[in-house]
């Protein structure tokens, strides 16, 4: 088998990880790139790392020819302009996935509320499928259109999940969320805020209590626990390029105390690929998962003030975004949702 793929917005970071991903993949091959700023010149060029990748040359975003060419498309395009290309390519009756935020949330006026944009295209957010192979991997495979997750929610959700099926172990009133984030995650725009005089030895919050991720994280939770919760979310920037750290706070509710809990993460997890339940003593930290699909989650109980901090740790451009998205697409053409996405995190 091999899968006719085209990316759009190829020469942002989470468009070049596709790249970079998919050039190794043994059933893929990459048909067509976009880029509506460096429409015309090769993937090379862009990013000198994809020294072998000479023969991708970006194409406008605009020219609706190159869908012809292909099965599935990757959109990894700013949030708003996805919604809007996203029908025109389902229209060609292909495959999408869409790693912007524009088709995560199933309530057209959540979105809007939080994206401060009217969606475009609403009729297709009850189609679309939230893709955490983890939690939702028997609708993937049957989808038409994948809403990648974001990166903090991805984290989050995996670390809380043994915790919240089967109607939950944890007191849902009272989850508090601390996420770190690499710059990356930001995406490749310049902005003062991500110069490395900005951003070297320094270590801040942003958007606290706003940040657009929080619905999505909400959604996800409240549908495994089976009822509206609302989170404690505090995201910050570390001065790092890749990786997120989640640190989750949460309350066992009343004779829960005291139990298995590592032996909970490793019984949940234990047939997915990509998920690593730590050993006793050993924590997860954002360099041990660089580079990798993989997703490190730790737990410890705190006997003394009867709190659980459960982390959990990912590269926010590979787990977080294209590895997800790559993982997605495996599962969608009926192949071992591993391919192409084994390769051990860098280190150091």
């Amino acid at each position: 088998m091999t899968i006719r793929v085209g990316i759009q917005g190829a020469s942002g970071y989470t468009g070049a990880e596709l790249v970079r991903l998919l050039s190794v993949h043994s059933e893929v091959e990459i048909v067509f790139v976009t880029s509506e700023r460096y429409a015309g010149q090769s993937m090379d060029k862009i990013f000198p790392h994809l020294s072998l990748r000479e023969d991708l040359v970006c194409r406008p975003l605009e020219d609706d020819s190159l869908l012809s060419s292909c099965q599935l498309v990757f959109c990894a395009l700013p949030h708003v302009t996805s919604m809007k290309v996203v029908p025109k390519i389902l229209a060609h009756d292909l495959k999408v996935i869409d790693l912007s935020a524009d088709f995560r949330l199933k309530d057209s006026a959540v979105y809007e509320a939080w994206y401060k944009e009217t969606h475009v295209a609403p009729e297709w957010l009850g189609e679309a499928v939230y893709g955490l192979p983890e939690i939702y991997r028997d609708r993937i495979r049957d989808a038409r259109l994948i809403a990648n997750p974001g990166c903090y929610p991805t984290s989050v959700i995996l670390a809380l999940a043994p915790l919240l099926s089967g109607g939950g172990v944890i007191d849902p009133k009272m989850i508090v969320i601390d996420s770190k984030s690499g710059v990356s995650g930001a995406g490749r725009a310049a902005a003062e805020g991500k110069l490395f005089a900005e951003l070297a030895e320094g270590f801040r919050p942003y958007s606290m209590g706003s940040h657009r991720h929080t619905p999505e994280m909400e959604q996800v939770i409240g549908d495994l626990l089976g009822e509206t919760v609302r989170i404690r979310f505090a995201p910050h920037l570390l001065p790092q390029t890749r990786g997120i750290l989640s640190t989750c706070h949460v309350r066992p509710v009343a004779g829960e105390e005291g139990g298995d809990w590592r032996g909970r993460f490793a019984d949940f997890y234990r047939d997915e690929p990509f998920v690593r339940v730590m050993k006793d003593g050993v924590l997860p930290a954002t360099n041990h998962v660089r580079g990798s699909n993989y997703v490190h989650v730790g737990v410890v109980e705190d006997r003394r003030t009867g709190w659980l901090t459960v982390l959990s740790t990912i590269d926010n451009l590979v787990k977080g975004a294209a590895g997800q998205a790559v993982q997605n697409m495996n599962l969608m053409f009926g192949l071992d949702e591993r391919t192409g996405l084994t390769q051990l995190p860098l280190f150091p």
